[in-house]
């Protein structure tokens, strides 16, 4: 078998929430405070670590074993995934996480966060069933009046039903705005009669679940032309009667894709009301009570800045098992003799300069990464429950600038990053008989999903970079600057706060060239954007692993040498050196080719192309 969940322990997990980050207040938030504290880290995640290990590792296998198919109208699943769908349900690890319910337990979104991260580690093809069921009950207990929520909630909650969120259409992927799919009136000003067919809609079906609960994107007649026009509908795969009865609801399954990767999950197409009898539950205002203005993408971005998050901290968690499996074959594999000793016996491969070159590139990506999106996901939990509106409102602005880092930076080195790790496996890596080729193919697909990262990048420099003024970004930036000139002058990484001093410096004179060329020549935007969104992500996670490291360097000096932790903390300063020294520069080579201004790419003529 070719897969192996190789991530062997929780400490950076324990580090990141119980001694970096300011977790403290969270846990005293009255949804947490009589149930866990930053004492319980371990108790909650090493029982994750051992079932990923002995139940969820072996049923990653299956998704090329006993890959998802269609026949006859009917879609059939890897045979594990429905008994673990229903083992993560019923044991709380899955959509009642999301209950907002006063007295309901749920985790911090922090902690929940390391727990997925394990999980995804160990077969992340399983994830979206479960994630996307959470994402769509969310919406319903978001827009849903008491009725839908008593309808819906609690057999997705509880794992009897399933979830989805169905945008994409044959026309229209990206570019919601010119979705086909159509919602006509019924009797009940409630309900619609819904009729279209969308696309790559992962989870779209499944044979593990009573009924799937869509949450589909269409407009209605009379509603304005464009994404302000389009309303959010809950569409099941069965019609739930009013005694709770299900009957068809005329929403069938044409095909699944065929897939590089993620091979155990459905891609499905679907058809909507080809007999006329689809129907839908309107989430939100009627478009033709509101001047023809819908609701539906408003409401649909609460799911998808999250999923995005979520994509993001996949692709984070491939790059983690991919690593865990190049460094043990790394220490068992005995091939060559050290350069520097050359008639020396044998040795493990990891004693290699290079070897610890790339095995130290991706622990230090992986730490650097890390370190950012638990950062954002604490602002997650302060925006949703602190009593405090200004820190409500700082952590909602660090979640909206740092949403498209998290989705695109982790997804877009991770094809290369992983590339890395097959290569120290030499000819093997390549072969299907080791972990690492099936990781690679099923990472690739998480720079496409939830918005290209084009798209993240666009949002990043056309949206985010002008919020409100441009203020919020600014002040983001103004924080990194205040963090630098408060340690620029710490004698152990003096010369990595001199680097990231520099990237400030760069990233300043980049972004003035940007907005130059949004008035004087627009297209050099979308030329650049990609690249602006890569740096800006590196000077943050630069910026986060620094300060994991003054801490670290502090922690190892206190504890000494003969200490059983002064390794692991001596291996963050170390990490933290390689990220800022190593992989920050790339910050003031992308503001030198964005200030350069180099304009062949747009002004190559199409025909070259043909050659």
């Amino acid at each position: 078998m070719a897969s192996n969940f190789a991530v062997n322990n929780i400490r950076d997990f324990e580090f990141i929430i119980q001694e970096w980050l300011p977790t403290a207040g969270v846990f005293n938030y009255p949804q947490f405070a009589d149930y866990y504290s930053k004492d319980d880290i371990k108790s909650v995640l090493e029982p994750v670590l051992k079932m990923c290990k002995g139940v969820i590792e072996a049923t990653n296998d299956e998704n090329e074993t006993h890959p998802a198919s269609f026949a006859d109208g009917k879609v059939t699943t890897p045979p594990s995934f429905g008994p673990l769908f229903h083992k993560l349900q019923e044991e709380g690890w899955g959509t009642s996480n999301i209950d907002n319910s006063p007295d309901a337990m749920v985790m911090p979104e922090m902690l929940y966060a390391a727990v997925w991260e394990l999980i995804c580690a160990a077969n992340p093809t399983f994830m979206p069933y479960i994630l996307l069921t959470s994402g769509a009950a969310n919406l319903i207990q978001t827009f849903g009046d008491e009725k839908l929520k008593a309808m819906f909630l609690p057999k997705m909650m509880n794992g009897t039903w399933s979830g989805t969120m169905c945008l994409t259409e044959p026309g229209a992927g990206s570019d919601v705005g010119d979705i086909l799919s159509k919602a006509y009136p019924t009797d009940n000003p409630r309900i619609f009669k819904i009729k279209g067919n969308k696309i790559f809609i992962t989870g779209g079906n499944n044979d593990f679940t009573e009924n799937i609960i869509h949450l589909y994107l269409a407009r209605i007649e009379g509603a304005r032309p464009g994404t302000g026009g389009i309303s959010l509908f809950v569409v099941p795969k069965l019609w739930v009667n009013e005694d709770g009865s299900l009957e068809d609801n005329d929403f069938v399954n044409t095909g699944i894709e065929h897939k590089l990767g993620q091979h155990g999950s459905v891609t499905a197409a679907l058809s909507a009301g080809e007999n006329g009898n689809c129907r839908g539950w309107l989430l939100g205002i009627d478009p033709r009570e509101n001047e023809g203005k819908g609701e539906g993408m408003a409401q649909m971005f609460q799911m998808m800045n999250m999923a995005r998050m979520e994509t993001g901290h996949m692709a984070l968690s491939c790059i983690i098992n991919a690593f865990a499996n190049a460094r043990d074959n790394a220490k068992q594999r005995v091939q060559g003799r050290l350069l520097t000793k050359p008639k020396g016996e044998r040795v493990a491969i990891i004693n290699h300069e290079d070897i610890k070159r790339t095995l130290m590139m991706g622990k230090a990506h992986i730490e650097a990464m890390r370190a950012m999106m638990y950062r954002v996901y604490l602002a997650f939990d302060q925006r949703h429950r602190d009593p405090d509106p200004a820190v409500r409102q700082a952590a909602n602005d660090l979640i909206e600038v740092a949403t498209p880092l998290c989705k695109a930076y982790p997804s877009d080195e991770g094809w290369w990053l992983i590339g890395e790790a097959i290569q120290t496996y030499g000819g093997y890596g390549y072969c299907e008989e080791y972990p690492v080729a099936q990781i690679a193919r099923d990472m690739k697909i998480y720079s496409i999903w939830e918005g290209t990262n084009f798209i993240q990048s666009m949002d990043l420099v056309g949206r985010k970079m002008n919020m409100k003024g441009g203020s919020v970004f600014n002040a983001w930036v103004q924080e990194m600057v205040d963090f630098y000139e408060a340690n620029k002058s710490n004698e152990p990484l003096n010369k990595e706060f001199a680097y990231l001093g520099k990237a400030l410096e760069a990233y300043k004179e980049m972004s003035k060239a940007l907005a130059g060329y949004s008035q004087t020549n627009p297209s050099m935007v979308p030329l650049y954007s990609r690249r602006v969104l890569t740096a800006t992500a590196q000077l943050y996670c630069g910026r986060q692993i620094l300060d994991q490291a003054i801490l670290a360097d502090k922690k190892a000096r206190e504890l000494g040498p003969d200490h059983f932790d002064y390794k692991f903390y001596t291996g963050k300063v170390a990490t933290a050196q390689y990220y800022v020294r190593n992989v920050v520069p790339n910050v003031w080579g992308v503001a030198e080719i964005v200030i350069d201004g180099d304009t062949s790419a747009l002004d190559v003529p199409l025909e070259a192309f043909e050659y």
